[in-house]
């Protein structure tokens, strides 16, 4: 049978002056037109050729040779060539640019940037990308705790955290307790695993190990103090919220790092602030 949206191996059944007919072997009855001008030189009735299948313009089922950038149920980083008054285009390799619908948006796209998608088929049989990649995502990633990894952050969670698609292929979370910080969608970030699940899926850390990290967030530390011309109108029992808003660290990050600078001399916590020295 003929696949929407995936290669395969299909037989040149028949020769038109525009083209040919391919159909499967299991299937003859039902044929696809390969365009003349995307046939290979040579290639005549009987023939085997790889090809993708997706819809025309006029929504007809059409093949082509060319190696598309996403292929059904996969995912990959597409460009947006355009957005439109029912979602944004995006260059995928083929002729006819794929639709990425307004409701498949997790944010609202731009022209020229790039985005991770994956494929699907949409209600009206037409093949479409979304932006909601999390059933998509791998599980089988190679990686172990204390490996680094780069990864795509691609959706927010209040209740979870941050989803990170790993390499653009494999499920990754930094948990809600390790999200301090901005964590915008699309940007690519180093993370630390943490941990490795039954499942598959990878726990990350957008931060060092504690006794790496505690030296950058120390000087970052020093470096909002001065903003505030020397004394933070607060000490390090001030609470999570406002340690997140002003430096995106943990209450541990923070008393840690504060806990550093008090035994180098560096600050002096009275009166419930904290003094630059």
């Amino acid at each position: 049978m003929l696949r929407l949206g995936e290669k395969q191996e299909l037989v040149i059944t028949r020769q038109v002056n525009f083209g040919v007919y391919l159909a499967a072997e299991d299937d003859p009855q039902n044929d696809v037109l390969l365009p003349g001008k995307e046939v290979p030189e040579g290639a005549k009735k009987g023939d085997s050729l790889e090809v993708f299948l997706y819809k025309d313009s006029s929504d007809r089922l059409i093949a082509t040779v060319r190696e598309p950038l996403l292929t059904l149920g996969k995912t990959g980083l597409l460009t947006v060539k355009e957005t439109g008054k029912i979602g944004a285009f995006l260059d995928w390799g083929l002729e006819k640019d794929l639709l990425l619908p307004f409701h498949e948006q997790t944010r609202r796209v731009r022209e020229g940037e790039q985005v991770l998608a994956a494929l699907y088929i949409d209600k009206s049989k037409r093949l479409c990308a979304t932006m909601n990649v999390y059933p998509y995502l791998h599980v089988n990633a190679p990686y172990q705790i204390g490996d680094m990894v780069h990864g795509r952050i691609y959706e927010t969670s209040e209740n979870f955290g941050i989803f990170v698609a790993v390499d653009d292929r494999y499920q990754g979370l930094i948990p809600k307790r390790e999200a301090a910080g901005e964590f915008p969608i699309g940007e690519v970030i180093e993370c630390r695993v943490t941990n490795v699940r039954e499942d598959g899926k990878l726990d990350l850390s957008a931060r060092q190990k504690a006794y790496l990290q505690m030296d950058k967030d120390a000087e970052d530390i020093l470096k909002v103090i001065d903003e505030f011309d020397g004394v933070l109108p607060f000490d390090d029992k001030v609470s999570p919220e406002v340690i997140r808003r002003e430096f995106g660290l943990t209450k541990n990050a923070f008393k840690r790092a504060v806990g550093r600078l008090l035994k180098e001399g560096k600050v002096q916590i009275r009166d419930k602030r904290i003094y630059k020295l």
